[in-house]
């Protein structure tokens, strides 16, 4: 039997359109989506309708909870809320834990979120690169063989983008994936072999950027 998992990172955020936004932002290592980071979240949308999808699970930070539901709006799915797909920990971005919006106040914004559904992998600040490597590699396997054989989708960030990608497929995602914003990842179970199909794909969006970020 067959699996895709498909494994995206959220859509442009308003902190990198407007860098002045985190001086005074209430919560300021969760900014939202941009204005065209929204508009790449519906192309993203557009794109993976028709794929036979059956669960999106996102990180719980802003940004890719609204990448998330776009899809979700789309396909017609609920939205699965998980710790071990969270941004990189990292104590050279954040002098603090970030502090996020509550699964509880979500749900109220986002009514397709599952508030059943319990996160299978915690995140913990802070994290080297090697652990949000292990972390977000971990994720990816424990969701694909959770929910096998249906089709899942990841909405992540940069590096657990790369982490999740390189926990199916090993370390030849290192080299070969590039993790642009809202981009587009496709690994494919063949039996036990798991097989990189796209590898950041962003032919879907009409805006793209030209440095990538991680994070």
């Amino acid at each position: 039997m067959s699996q895709i998992v498909w494994i995206a990172r959220h859509a442009n955020r308003l902190d990198f359109v407007n860098p002045d936004w985190f001086l005074t932002a209430e919560r300021r290592y969760d900014p939202p989506l941009s204005d065209d980071g929204v508009v790449q979240a519906q192309q993203l949308a557009n794109r993976l309708k028709g794929e036979n999808i059956a669960h999106i699970f996102a990180s719980p930070f802003l940004r890719t909870v609204q990448t998330a539901n776009k899809v979700a709006e789309a396909l017609n799915l609920s939205i699965k809320l998980e710790t071990g797909l969270s941004e990189w920990l990292n104590p050279a971005w954040m002098t603090e834990e970030p502090e996020r919006l509550s699964i509880s106040a979500l749900a109220e914004l986002f009514p397709r979120i599952d508030i059943g559904y319990t996160s299978r992998i915690a995140a913990n600040y802070p994290e080297t690169h090697e652990k949000v490597r292990e972390r977000s590699g971990q994720t990816a396997r424990c969701l694909a063989n959770e929910f096998f054989p249906k089709n899942i989708l990841l909405v992540a960030h940069g590096a657990s983008v790369l982490g999740g990608a390189m926990g199916l497929v090993g370390e030849i995602a290192k080299t070969e994936v590039k993790a642009s914003l809202c981009s587009l990842v496709k690994v494919v179970r063949q039996d036990s072999q798991w097989l990189l199909e796209l590898k950041g794909d962003i032919s879907h969006l009409s805006l793209v950027e030209k440095v990538i970020r991680f994070n």
